[in-house]
């Protein structure tokens, strides 16, 4: 479809919500372990040129030192910081009038970056607020029309286009691009191993066993879900983590059907050399062999303050390197291209439409070239179950991905925190996603695949709805800047 011919629609109500969350199991990534957090839960209301209006919905973690690692930003800073972001943008999609969901998006990026700025808020916090209300409007279009987020997408109803926002792009065929893509029935899980996670019966007390009927060490996890793929974070120093990795290595060898892994650094390491000096000491030793050969890319090792100072040409002729927390803005892909980097991650909080620019420029610039150099990888933020993780499987399915970094399921029981209404609801819509333990609806993860069928619904991949009359309102941010 056209953008001519796409349909235009104003956002005419937003509504903002959220509730707390417990983790069942502590989270250390990067310099931050987690131990309970806030969802943002967006409600948008469009009206189409029509007169006609539906209902949208989107969900998002608050999370604390992974948008702005700032030493001398507290956590509650850092909840503020997106807060304003989603202020910002509810500001500016309200008032850019009718036109095609992608081309809210495209009208207010530009102004959403500068006013960013201007408060102070680093790029990839500017783009938190936009990720949800472009989610939510789709959602609402969806659920208007009757049609699928695959179905919107196969035809461009949101009216992508290159140049403008992605000048890169101009005349790029994104009506063919995204006729072409064919999403599966199910994805692999990819089971993130955190810096503090046991890994054997050992590394818990009994006190700290939780005891809920989940996995909690990464024996039981290969057990339990009987998954291929692994999310391994490493942090900074190169004896503490080969010896981690291989403590890692010990469980993961034992499987008799071949595994993957990717190595997420959470810019720990400050410079190339530094995440070179690691994959030759992995290389160097024996016991990481099998895990070595595993390994399918090094995730954003690199602090991003100094990640576009360095070319990585070295590091990645040993090992494909990608960009995640340097993924700030539109730009950023192909700046990290230029430097040598062969990936950029895949996450709805940075932007559905930035992951689908992304795949775009992946499909033209490996068309260009002998090889699929260039890739996108799928990760999480700890999507949690409902609303969050069925629109970030979706994206990733959309493109493409046979397997996505899940680690919502694992660190938060199911719909734990959420009413009966909401967890029976999502458990009746999407029957083949969710399973119930006793009380408990919980993802559901088979050989470690996850089921997508009924994803393939009216709207964006969500047929029930949050219990609204549960959540907080979202407070005014008190951002200071």
């Amino acid at each position: 479809m056209s953008v001519d011919h796409a349909p235009k629609v104003a956002v005419a109500e937003v509504r903002l919500y959220e509730w707390p969350f417990k983790l069942r199991l502590p989270f250390r990534f990067g310099a931050i372990t987690v131990t309970h957090g806030r969802q943002l839960v967006m409600r948008v209301r469009i009206r189409a040129a029509d007169g006609k209006e539906a209902w949208g919905v989107a969900a998002e973690c608050l999370a604390a030192k992974w948008f702005d690692k700032s030493p001398g930003l507290s956590d509650d800073q850092n909840l503020e910081q997106l807060r304003r972001s989603v202020e910002i943008a509810v500001d500016l999609y309200r008032t850019a009038g009718a036109r095609t969901t992608f081309g809210l998006f495209a009208a207010t990026y530009r102004e959403q970056l500068a006013e960013g700025a201007r408060q102070r808020l680093p790029p990839i916090v500017a783009g938190y607020g936009p990720s949800l209300i472009d989610r939510a409007v789709l959602d609402a279009l969806g659920r208007l029309t009757g049609q699928s987020f695959y179905a919107m997408m196969g035809a461009n109803i949101a009216g992508i286009a290159g140049g403008g926002v992605a000048p890169d792009l101009a005349g790029f065929d994104f009506d063919g691009f995204l006729g072409s893509l064919r999403p599966a029935a199910t994805i692999h899980a990819r089971h993130t191993v955190g810096m503090v996670d046991p890994i054997v019966a050992a590394d818990q007390s009994k006190e700290q066993r939780v005891n809920d009927g989940l996995p909690e060490t990464l024996e039981e996890v290969v057990r339990d879900y009987r998954g291929r793929y692994y999310k391994l974070k490493v942090g900074g120093n190169v004896e503490q983590d080969v010896a981690r990795l291989a403590r890692i290595a010990a469980v993961l060898d034992r499987m008799q059907e071949p595994y993957h892994a990717s190595l997420d650094g959470n810019e720990q390491y400050q410079d190339a050399a530094g995440v070179l000096a690691l994959w030759n000491a992995i290389k160097a030793t024996p016991s990481l062999a099998r895990l070595a050969s595993s390994i399918l890319f090094i995730e954003q090792p690199i602090k991003r303050a100094v990640a576009f100072e360095q070319p990585v040409a070295a590091l990645d002729a040993e090992k494909a390197v990608i960009i995640d927390e340097s993924d700030g803005d539109l730009d950023a892909f192909p700046r990290a291209r230029a430097l040598g980097y062969r990936g950029v991650s895949s996450k709805t909080c940075k932007g559905l439409y930035k992951s689908l620019i992304n795949a775009a420029r992946c499909r033209l610039w490996n068309s260009e070239t002998a090889e699929a150099r260039w890739f996108m990888s799928a990760e999480d933020l700890t999507t949690l179950a409902g609303v969050s993780v069925q629109q970030d499987l979706a994206l990733v399915n959309l493109i493409g991905l046979t397997h996505v970094e899940r680690n919502g399921h694992h660190f938060v029981d199911g719909f734990s925190g959420r009413t009966a209404k909401e967890r029976d609801g999502f458990l009746a819509a999407h029957p083949d996603l969710y399973h119930r333990a006793g009380d408990q609806v919980r993802l559901t993860i088979k050989d470690g695949l996850i089921a997508l069928g009924s994803l393939n619904g009216p709207g964006y991949a969500v047929a029930a709805e949050p219990d609204f009359s549960a959540l907080e309102a979202m407070p005014k941010s008190r951002w200071a800047y």
